[in-house]
C-alpha cells in the first residue's frame, strides 16, 4: 500500500535532497578519500634518534660465546669484573654462559629522563641461543657519543633451536631478542616548540599539488596567509600576529584539517614475487595487446618389456617419449581505448587470461611504446 505524505512533508524532503546534492558538489573532498594533515606531514626537528651500545648477556645455558672464537667476550668479562672489584687476570676462563651483544633502541621525540623504551639485543659472537639470558647494565649512546639511555633486563627470544647428534631444528632467530621497557632515558634531546614563531612541515610523499593544498587549507583556517609551500616537500607555517596562543596550540588546530593528497601516476612492480600495484591515476593510450607463449612439454613414460614365460630373453625397459607443443593460438588481440582508467586496464589485462609475471612484461612493453602514461618503479 502506498503511503501518502502531506505536501509540506514532501516539499521538505525534496529541499533536503537538493541541499545534500549541492553540498556534495560544493565540497567534493567529502566524497573523496581525504586525509588529515597530521597523517601527511612531519614537523622538522621532531624526530627519533637511534641509540646503540655494547653489552653482555649472562645466565645462558651453555649456549654463549666460545672464548677461543670471541676474544672480545673474554676481555669484556674481565673488564666488567674488575669494575666490580674482582681480579681475574691470568686465569683460564670458560664463557659458555656469556654472550657479547649489540644493543639498539630508538629515542622517541620529547622523551624525558626516567621514561622507558624498548631495546633490541643481537649477538655478535658465535653464541647459539640467547634464551633465558639477562642483559647487564649497558649504556646506549647517540651519534654524538653522549649516553642517552641505559638498558638492562631479561631477554625475550621468540625463536628456538634444538637438536641432537644427527639432526637439529631451528625456528626463527634465537640469537636476537627484545627487552620490552628495558631501557631508561637518562638524557633528553632539547627541543622547544612553544617559543618558536615559525616551523617547517615536511611532506612524507613530496608533491607540488599536495603541498599547495596544505598551505591553502591552513590559510583558510587562520583567515590569513600563515602558510606557504616552499617546494614539493616543505610547507612553511608562521604563527599569525593575531593568534593569541603558542605554536603547540597552532599545530593542534591545523593537524586535524582534511585535504585531498595528490600523487603521481605510478606502477610498482616486484619481479621476484610477481606483485603489481597500479595507482589510481594511471592512464593508457589506445593500444592493441596480444600475449602468447610457446610451451613445449616433454614427458617420459618408460614401459617394462618382459619375455614370454616359455621363451628366452631379458627384461628390458622400453622408452616412451611424448612431446606436446602449445602456442596459445586461440588468444587474440585485446584493444584498450584511449584514456582508460585503472579498472578498465585491469579488466583488459585479465581478459587476456594472463598471469602476474606476464602482466609485468606487458606493462613494461606499454611503457616502451609510449602508451602507458605513468612511471614504472621496479623493486
Amino acid at each position: 500500500m502506498w503511503q501518502k505524505f502531506p505536501k509540506c512533508a514532501l516539499r521538505q524532503k525534496l529541499v533536503t535532497l537538493i541541499l545534500m546534492a549541492v553540498t556534495a558538489v560544493a565540497n567534493p573532498l567529502s566524497a573523496m578519500a581525504a586525509s588529515r594533515i597530521k597523517d601527511l606531514v612531519s614537523i622538522e626537528g621532531i624526530r627519533e634518534n637511534q641509540l646503540v651500545g655494547y653489552g653482555l648477556v649472562v645466565g645462558l645455558d651453555g649456549t654463549g660465546d666460545s672464548l677461543r672464537n670471541a676474544p672480545y667476550t673474554e676481555q669484556s668479562i674481565v673488564a666488567m669484573l674488575e669494575r666490580l672489584g674482582v681480579n681475574t687476570r691470568g686465569t683460564k676462563m670458560k664463557g659458555e654462559n656469556v654472550a657479547a651483544v649489540m644493543v639498539t633502541a630508538s629515542l622517541t621525540p620529547f622523551a624525558r629522563p626516567g621514561n622507558r623504551l624498548d631495546v633490541s639485543v643481537s649477538s655478535i659472537g658465535d653464541a647459539e641461543n640467547l634464551r633465558g639470558g639477562t642483559l647487564i647494565v649497558t649504556p646506549l649512546k647517540g651519534a654524538d657519543g653522549e649516553v642517552y639511555a641505559v638498558a638492562q633486563g631479561s631477554v625475550q627470544v621468540s625463536g628456538f633451536s634444538a637438536g641432537g647428534a644427527a639432526s637439529s631444528v631451528t625456528q626463527g632467530v634465537p640469537t636476537a631478542g627484545r627487552i620490552p621497557n628495558g631501557g631508561i632515558v637518562e638524557k633528553e634531546v632539547n627541543y622547544s616548540m612553544i617559543t618558536k614563531k615559525k616551523i617547517l612541515l615536511s611532506l612524507r610523499d613530496p608533491d607540488f599539488t599536495t603541498s599547495e593544498r596544505i598551505a591553502r587549507a591552513i590559510n583558510d583556517k587562520m583567515k590569513t596567509r600563515a602558510a606557504m609551500a616552499l617546494d614539493p616537500a616543505t610547507v612553511m607555517m608562521i604563527k599569525p600576529d593575531n593568534y593569541s596562543s603558542n605554536m603547540v596550540d597552532l599545530v593542534t588546530d591545523i593537524e586535524q584539517l582534511y585535504i585531498q593528497p595528490d600523487q603521481k601516476a605510478r606502477v610498482v612492480v616486484d619481479e621476484r614475487s610477481g606483485i603489481i600495484v597500479i595507482g589510481n591515476e594511471v592512464r593508457v593510450g589506445e593500444v592493441a595487446i596480444a600475449q602468447g607463449n610457446l610451451t613445449i612439454r616433454v614427458s617420459e613414460t618408460p614401459q617394462v618389456s618382459q619375455p614370454n614365460p616359455l621363451g628366452q630373453g631379458n627384461t628390458t625397459v622400453v622408452p616412451r617419449t611424448t612431446v606436446d607443443v602449445e602456442d596459445n593460438a586461440g588468444k587474440k588481440f585485446a584493444l584498450l581505448k584511449p584514456g582508460v582508467n585503472l579498472q578498465d586496464l585491469v579488466d583488459g589485462l585479465n581478459a587476456l587470461g594472463i598471469g602476474p609475471r606476464d602482466m609485468i612484461a606487458i606493462l613494461q612493453a606499454l611503457k616502451v611504446s609510449g602508451a602507458l602514461h605513468a612511471e614504472i618503479e621496479v623493486m
